[in-house]
């Protein structure tokens, strides 16, 4: 896991993190990363399946319109690439 050094964090900043750690009962480290998990990746965000399965809703799609892949699909297995 990476580590993260904040400098020059005010004093009454970091006595803020540490009082809403304490209501939350975690550590003001713990409160930290809770606090960047939220910022940088919100519940709001956009989840590619969920936005691919909302697609297929949208235009019609179902389970049979994907058997024809299985059908056509070449099923012999892929090569690697040769370097030589």
């Amino acid at each position: 896991m990476a580590m993260l050094t904040v400098r020059n964090l005010p004093d009454d900043v970091h006595r803020a993190l540490r009082v809403q750690a304490a209501r939350h009962g975690r550590s003001t480290e713990a409160e930290v990363r809770e606090i960047l998990a939220v910022a940088v990746k919100p519940e709001t965000r956009v989840r590619l399946g969920d936005a691919l399965a909302e697609l297929g809703r949208k235009v019609g799609l179902a389970n049979e319109d994907f058997e024809v892949f299985q059908q056509v699909r070449e099923k012999t297995p892929a090569e690697p690439p040769r370097f030589e």
